[in-house]
Formats: C-alpha cells, sequence, structure tokens
C-alpha cells in the first residue's frame, strides 16, 4: 500500500484545511497509507545553523524520504501560501550535506498534489503558485497536473469554525482522491 503524506498549510489545530484532510483521509482508507506531517518547530531557514541540520529538519526530511508521495492542503494567505509552508519548502529544497548539489534532496521525485479551503478564491491563488514553486527545475517534484480541489468557505464555517462540505465538493475531493492513486501508481 502507498504512503501518502498530508502536509497541512495551517498551524492552527482545527483548521479548515485540516477538517478537509481528514475527509480525504477517509476517501482513501484501505486503499493508502496515510500519515500527517508535524513541521511545528522547524525553526526558520539560516544558513548559520544548516549544517548540521536542526534535528526538526532532519526529521522532516526523513518522513517525506519515506512517503510515496505528498498532498498539501492549504489556505491561501495574501494571494499566496503561507510563510512557514514556504518555510518547509525552503528545507526540503537544501543540500543534504554541505556543499553537496548531487545528492537527491528529500523532496526529489515525490508526487504530490494540491488541495485548499478557503475564502473566495478557494484557494486558487495559493494552488497556482505552489504549482509555480514546485516545477522549479532543482526541486525535482512530479505534480499532478490536475484535478485539484479548491473549497470556498460558506458564511457558517467562519462563524462555526468548522467545514461542511456540499455533496458537489465531496465529489471534487473523491474525485482527486481517485485521481491522485492512479498517478501514484
Amino acid at each position: 500500500m502507498k504512503k501518502i503524506l498530508f502536509i497541512i498549510g495551517s498551524l492552527r489545530k482545527e483548521s479548515f484545511n485540516k477538517q478537509l484532510a481528514k475527509e480525504a483521509e477517509q476517501l482513501l482508507l484501505g486503499r493508502a497509507t496515510v500519515e500527517y506531517l508535524d513541521y511545528s518547530d522547524v525553526p526558520l531557514m539560516n544558513q548559520d545553523i544548516e549544517f548540521p541540520a536542526p534535528e526538526a529538519v532532519t526529521r522532516v526530511r526523513e518522513r517525506v524520504a519515506e512517503a510515496d508521495a505528498l498532498w498539501i492542503f492549504s489556505p491561501e494567505y495574501n494571494y499566496s501560501y503561507p510563510g512557514h509552508l514556504k518555510n518547509l519548502i525552503d528545507w526540503l529544497s537544501r543540500p543534504l550535506v554541505a556543499g553537496d548539489r548531487q545528492t537527491p534532496l528529500a523532496i526529489n521525485g515525490k508526487k504530490v498534489t494540491l488541495s485548499g479551503a478557503g475564502g473566495a478564491s478557494a484557494t486558487a491563488k495559493c494552488r497556482e503558485k505552489l504549482t509555480e514553486l514546485f516545477t522549479l527545475p532543482f526541486l525535482r517534484v512530479d505534480i499532478m497536473p490536475g484535478p485539484q480541489t479548491g473549497i470556498q468557505l460558506n458564511k457558517e464555517a467562519w462563524t462555526e469554525g468548522r467545514m461542511i462540505l456540499s455533496d458537489t465538493q465531496k465529489e471534487e475531493l473523491r474525485g482527486q482522491a481517485d485521481a491522485f492513486l492512479a498517478y501514484i501508481g
């Protein structure tokens, strides 16, 4: 069974994107192993502390390297991705050994799909910018071209703190889960 590592772009305990990931996890039951990446303790990227890598960085690199695929669920912050998610990707894009640009990075070759729950744009700009980031040649990430799921949260979600998906949104997420499993192979 394939191992899919879920990365949540929000650090809030009960974030809408974590709720969306839980929905996706249910759709993958019995078809893939799902784990969640905790990267809340990863320090800001800083070359002064890059080697040896901080323990938290080593841990997340190992978790990413062990996974067959990554599914990122992210909100949109100011028409882009959250800074802490970018920081994680920055650490994953750095050499594992000082001065060694030949050894594969932890993220190289990973199959990735994107989803997000947010405001009126349904995280379209965030997903667009993440796609652009992941297509950088040195990252060598295999991003699934589609489908992606973007959820526009309703008023009740913002006032009550819980996301309720419509049948159409559930079908979109199911379609993405099925497509991603096929993409992973």
